[in-house]
């Protein structure tokens, strides 16, 4: 299941990456709850974060569509959250 992990915070990085000005302060980690949900966090610089939110939280609700959507492809439950 750790490798399917990696891919959907692949998916994510391949995404926040180009959106932000501080490439080097994104850190984006996954790991399983205990209840099998694949939880992805992302960590970015604090003046990127308006970025990856977007005008009423577009952005970051399209990244978890979309890792949701690639998540359910491989049967897995994913969420994904932006941390502070």
């Amino acid at each position: 299941m750790a490798a399917q992990d990696l891919e959907i915070a692949g998916l994510v990085e391949s995404i926040v990456i180009p959106l932000v000005d501080h490439e080097e302060d994104v850190r984006i980690v996954s790991h399983e709850e205990d209840d099998g949900t694949v939880l992805v966090e992302i960590s970015v610089h604090e003046e990127d974060a308006g970025k990856v939110i977007g005008r009423q939280g577009r952005v970051i609700k399209s990244i978890r569509t979309l890792a949701r959507a690639a998540a359910s492809r491989m049967d897995m439950h994913v969420e994904v959250e932006i941390l502070d």
